[in-house]
């Protein structure tokens, strides 16, 4: 069973980038992408993901206000969230993702290896190839 990765981002370079750097790493994942929170909402109540890899920066919602809502959801409070950023990457912008729940936070542009290796460590397997949602 690959590993499901939902995408909340707005910027299609960037998710285009990512998705090709995913495919070079040999990621067997089932990539879902959502272009603000209401998509990605809708794109939540469909399938939950292994991981969530979420823009704070979104055209209909803060992304630490976004990941508050995942949090207080009790079938999405456990999927790791990594957050990435081109504009908000002050030392305090990364400790409010992270205290509201965030599991990493990347600056744009983002290294592919640093990331997967992240990713892997999130979902608490060497190879990263799989994850079983229900623990």
């Amino acid at each position: 069973m690959p590993m499901k990765i939902l995408i909340v981002d707005d910027d299609k370079n960037f998710i285009d980038t990512l998705e090709d750097g995913l495919k070079l790493k040999n990621v067997e994942a089932e990539v879902a992408v959502a272009k603000s929170a209401r998509e990605a909402m809708d794109a939540l109540g469909r399938d939950v993901p292994s991981l969530i890899i979420l823009d704070i920066q979104l055209p209909d919602m803060h992304g630490v206000e976004f990941l508050r809502v995942i949090r207080d959801s009790e079938k999405l409070k456990k999927v790791p969230v990594v957050f990435i950023s081109a504009k908000y990457t002050e030392p305090a912008d990364r400790s409010e993702a992270m205290l509201a729940g965030a599991g990493a936070f990347f600056s744009k542009p983002i290294d592919i290896d640093e990331l997967w290796k992240e990713i892997k460590y999130l979902l608490g397997r060497p190879d990263g190839q799989r994850l079983d949602n229900q623990k």
